[in-house]
């Protein structure tokens, strides 16, 4: 029988930022269309540098089947090839709008059983 070790920080960072990737992933298209490394560039500068593009790529290919973003080639500003973009569909927008309410509710009432109330959960003998 394996026992199993509690999860590290970067762990449980990761297992937790797996659960919402898709929905950082709708919120960033949302403010504009973006190409894949911009997704890396833009979650390491709000702090969620544990994703790597070769996250990204297979979650957004899943979006684009199930019709909640849609793709399209542009020229690159450096000159080298068309970059492919990444758009929300009325579907996305829908989506982004129900996960950002989930989201809400569930930090919610995570933050009541996870918040610092003073309490430790100790008892004292």
């Amino acid at each position: 029988m394996t026992k199993e070790l509690p999860a590290t920080g970067d762990q449980r960072r990761s297992q937790l930022l797996r659960g919402v990737l898709d929905l950082c992933l709708l919120s960033l298209i949302g403010e504009r269309p973006r190409y894949g490394y911009e997704f890396v560039e833009a979650l390491t500068e709000s702090g969620l540098e544990l994703v790597s593009e070769g996250s990204i790529y297979p979650l957004l290919a899943r979006m684009e089947r199930s019709g909640l973003v849609e793709s399209y080639r542009a020229p690159s500003s450096s000159g080298g090839a068309p970059r492919k973009y990444y758009r929300l569909t009325a579907a996305g927008r829908g989506e982004l709008t129900r996960g950002r309410a989930v989201w809400r509710e569930f930090t919610t009432q995570a933050d009541r059983v996870l918040g610092d109330s003073g309490k430790t959960g100790e008892t004292t003998p």
